[in-house]
């Protein structure tokens, strides 16, 4: 019975169909299935899928948005009867992300942060036109394992290096990892400031993030 249920939540996801996402998570619920279970046999085995056929290129940014959005709307769904429990998902790290001071595109950045989200990061989302200092200020604050900084123009790109160099004059490197990521951002300017990786859209930075925690 499970086994059917967690195939059709994964054709939610994969669907982008929020409303069929929320009915099944409460579906979920009223037959007594475990809420962490719906979540990661049911719901994530689908945002994997999009993920892979977006690396493929056989799926694009919008329905990758829709897919995330689709996610969080079903976990909500779970989430009281996981406080209800005291049960918690198990937190891959805690990552802190925005874009930079001086830009306000947010796109690509909502779309990671999402997608850290929905596979088991703790997500801080500081939104758009950061300060520098205050990636570290909040880092600091949450116990962060990564700091995420996008730019999404080259005459603010260079502010990645400056929260690179916050973060080490608050004394928070190397233990928090940082990663850049926007359109004019290579790998190469990541190693050139300091920043421990860089991926170019959000599945990577998913890989990348569960690299630097140490879950694979």
């Amino acid at each position: 019975m499970s086994q059917d249920l967690f195939e059709r939540m994964r054709q939610s996801i994969i669907d982008g169909d929020y409303k069929a996402a929320e009915a099944l998570a409460a579906e979920a619920l009223a037959q007594g299935v475990d809420p962490l279970a719906a979540i990661d046999e049911g719901f994530v085995p689908g945002l994997r899928y999009v993920g892979d056929q977006f690396a493929a290129g056989e799926m694009f940014l919008p329905e990758m948005m829709i897919a995330a959005r689709t996610m969080q709307k079903a976990v909500a769904v779970l989430e009281p009867e996981m406080t209800r429990r005291a049960v918690k998902r198990e937190v891959l790290g805690r990552v802190v992300i925005g874009t930079v001071k001086g830009d306000i595109h947010e796109i690509g950045k909502n779309l990671v942060a999402m997608m850290l989200s929905a596979s088991g990061f703790e997500v801080h989302d500081l939104g758009v036109d950061v300060a520098f200092e205050r990636f570290a200020e909040k880092a600091r604050e949450v116990d962060a394992d990564v700091v995420g900084v996008s730019a999404l123009l080259t005459t603010t790109m260079t502010g990645q290096r400056d929260v690179v160099r916050v973060l080490e004059e608050a004394g928070l490197r190397p233990k928090v990892k940082v990663i850049v990521g926007g359109a004019p951002v290579t790998r190469g300017w990541a190693e050139q400031i300091g920043a421990d990786g860089y991926s170019e859209d959000a599945v990577g930075a998913v890989a990348l993030a569960r690299k630097l925690v140490g879950a694979d």
